[in-house]
C-alpha cells in the first residue's frame, strides 16, 4: 500500500509506515483529537486468510476492563473496516527486541535477558490463564513501551493464537498430523512432529529465544537445504542432533535446565512460571545483577550520546 491521507473512524490518521506482517501493514498514527500516537494494522478485507478480527477479539478477552490486570498487553481503541481494509488501532509501542538485538551487536548481556525473561514469563503466564496460547514465541514478538513504559516488555501479535481450554475450562485433546505453526527456528520440538500445541510449546519457544539472544545465534539458523530437502525437517534434526550443554555452553547452567524442562513438559500439563522466575532471579542474585531496567540499549544510548 503507498503512502496516502487515510483517516480510521474520523478520529486516526496514518502518518508512516512502519513495518509488514503476514495479516498487512503496520502504520504509525496519531489521534486527531488527543493529539497521541497510536499503532494502525491494516488487513485487506479480500486477504486470504484474515487474522486482524480474531486478534481484536482475544485482546478484548485479554484486556478486558482492568487495566492494572494486564501490564505488557497492548491497549485496543478500535477495529472496523475501512475503504478496502480491516483496521486495528492500538497502543503505539517502541522497538521489538530483536530490533534492539540488532542495534546491541547483536548479543544481550546476562543482566539484560535475566531482566526480559522475568517479564517474558509473566506475559506468558497471563496469556495462558485466560485460555489461550500464543503459538508464535520469539524475540520480535516481545516489544518495548514507551514512555513511562519504556522498561516494560509486550506480548504482541496473537495473529496465530488459539485457545488451549474450551468453554467448559477443559483442556484441548491431544492431536497429531499438524502443520508446523509460527517461526521454524523457534518452534518446539513437539511443533516440528506435527503435535497439537499447548502451553508447554510457548514455554520451549521462549527458551530458544533467549538461548538465542544469550549466544547471538542458534545452530540451526542458515542452513544450506538442498534441492529436495525439506528446511524444517533439516532445522529439527539440527535441534535434536545438539545437546543442551553445547547449546548452552558458557551459559549458566539453568538455561540449559529450563530448556530440558520445557521439553519434558506432558501436552496438558501446567509450567511453574512462577518458580522458573525465582530460579532466574537467583541466578540474577548470584551475578549481583539487580533490575534495575538499565538494559544494554539503554546503556549504549547514553554512551553515544556523551559522544556527540
Amino acid at each position: 500500500m503507498t503512502e496516502f491521507m487515510f483517516v480510521v473512524a474520523n478520529k486516526y490518521k496514518l502518518e508512516k509506515k512502519l513495518g509488514s506482517g503476514s495479516f498487512g501493514d503496520v502504520y504509525l498514527g496519531t489521534d486527531v483529537e488527543l493529539h497521541n500516537e497510536v499503532a494502525i494494522k491494516l488487513e485487506l478485507l479480500k486477504c486470504k486468510h484474515p487474522q486482524l478480527k480474531d486478534e481484536f477479539e482475544l485482546y478484548q478477552k485479554l484486556i478486558g476492563d482492568k487495566k492494572e490486570e494486564h501490564e505488557g498487553i497492548s491497549g485496543i481503541y478500535y477495529y472496523g473496516q475501512e475503504g478496502d481494509f480491516n483496521v486495528l488501532v492500538m497502543d503505539c509501542l517502541g522497538p521489538s527486541l530483536e530490533d534492539l538485538f540488532n542495534y546491541c551487536g547483536r548479543r544481550f548481556s546476562l543482566k539484560t535477558v535475566l531482566m526480559l525473561l522475568n517479564q517474558m514469563l509473566k506475559r506468558l503466564q497471563f496469556v495462558h490463564s485466560k485460555g489461550y496460547i500464543h503459538r508464535d514465541i520469539k524475540p520480535d514478538n516481545f516489544i518495548m513501551g514507551n514512555g513511562e513504559q519504556s522498561h516494560v516488555c509486550y506480548l504482541i501479535d496473537f495473529g496465530l493464537s488459539q485457545r488451549y481450554l474450551n468453554q467448559n475450562k477443559e483442556h484441548i485433546s491431544y492431536s497429531e498430523d499438524k502443520s508446523l505453526t509460527g517461526t521454524a527456528r523457534y518452534a518446539s520440538l513437539n511443533n516440528h512432529l506435527g503435535i497439537e500445541q499447548s502451553r508447554r510449546d510457548d514455554m520451549e519457544s521462549l527458551a530458544y529465544s533467549v538461548i538465542y539472544l544469550l549466544r547471538g545465534s542458534l545452530p540451526w539458523q542458515g542452513l544450506h537445504v538442498a534441492k529436495g530437502e525439506n528446511r524444517y525437517n533439516k532445522i529439527y534434526s539440527k535441534k535434536v542432533e545438539i545437546p543442551v550443554s553445547q547449546l548452552c555452553e558458557n551459559l549458566p547452567s539453568e538455561f540449559g535446565s529450563f530448556l530440558s524442562y520445557c521439553r519434558n513438559l506432558k501436552f496438558d500439563e501446567e509450567p511453574k512460571y512462577d518458580f522458573w522466575r525465582h530460579i532466574f532471579q537467583q541466578v540474577a542474585q548470584n551475578n549481583s545483577i539487580i533490575f534495575d531496567y538499565e538494559y544494554d540499549w539503554i546503556i549504549k544510548r547514553k554512551a553515544e550520546k556523551e559522544l556527540v
